[in-house]
């Protein structure tokens, strides 16, 4: 594989970039983004080598699409118009659904593989890509029948040889699954960082008093807005009822609370401590 172009230089393009280079050390790599800053320090990082275009497209072999979702489902079916016939584009977006919907009906949906690895950092940009972000993490595959198998092959070798572990499932059960849990663990955050900020209006107060405990609990809320508002737009359906659930318990929490049933709670986070056993045996 020698000719790739990345579409989306961050975090996720970038990172990839580097492994791509550490598999194929004749790979040239172009890269495209709307911000010509990032083209500009990805070159300096040596992610990518040139700045690419619409023919770079055409004359790529992969094609790895790492932008937010909004722009990825508007961006795809033309990838898939320049593709040349043994070629194949990858996408690595939160929501798989509505992107695997779009391109149902392409004449070269075959060329595409939907692909959401769960691999991040709450941190952007070429500066945030490393070697080891998709090491030892899970990569899920949908819709896996539309693609050509022996196209799909070629990426999923190399998924495999940069350490990932790889899951199959429906573009719609993953994005339902998904939405508990990642999508309601970046609105929590978000939102309880929205509670403090409106509530300790000291910004002193909430340095000096914070913990740990609550630096990882909104670690998430420094997440990029421009990728996560189109991920809860696309996934609008599933994190709604996944709200819906979520606020539910908060609500009997704090009726707990008011009833002075403490012992009731204490159970309740007995319960919930079986999350650790669950966690320590897929990490």
């Amino acid at each position: 594989m020698k000719n790739i172009s990345i579409i989306g230089v961050g975090l996720i393009g970038g990172s990839f970039a580097l492994n791509l280079r550490a598999l194929y050390k004749d790979a040239f790599i172009q890269g495209i983004d709307q911000n010509d800053a990032h083209i500009a320090e990805a070159i300096d990082l040596g992610l990518i080598n040139k700045k690419g275009n619409q023919e770079s497209i055409g004359q790529s072999d992969l094609v790895v699409l790492a932008t937010p979702v909004n722009a990825a489902l508007k961006l795809l079916p033309n990838i898939l118009d320049r593709l040349s016939p043994k070629a194949l584009a990858v996408d690595m977006g939160s929501t798989k659904s509505t992107i695997c919907q779009a391109v149902d009906g392409h004449p070269k949906r075959a060329q595409f593989l939907a692909n959401h690895p769960i691999a991040g950092t709450e941190f952007s940009g070429p500066s945030a890509a490393h070697l080891s972000l998709f090491k030892n993490k899970t990569n899920i595959i949908c819709d896996i029948e539309k693609t050509d198998p022996e196209l799909s092959k070629s990426v999923l070798d190399i998924f495999e040889a940069i350490g990932m572990k790889i899951r199959y499932m429906d573009s719609k059960a993953h994005d339902k699954h998904i939405a508990y849990v990642s999508h309601l663990s970046h609105i929590s955050s978000f939102m309880l960082g929205k509670t403090v900020i409106e509530k300790e209006k000291n910004e002193r107060n909430i340095f000096d008093m914070a913990g740990s405990g609550f630096e990882s609990t909104v670690r998430l809320a420094k997440s990029s807005p421009e990728m996560w508002a189109p991920i809860f737009e696309q996934n609008k359906a599933n994190v709604i009822e996944t709200l819906e659930e979520y606020i539910q318990n908060l609500n009997h929490f704090k009726a707990l609370m008011e009833s002075d049933d403490f012992e009731a709670i204490r159970s309740e986070m007995e319960n919930t401590n079986y999350i650790k056993t669950i966690l320590k045996g897929i990490s």
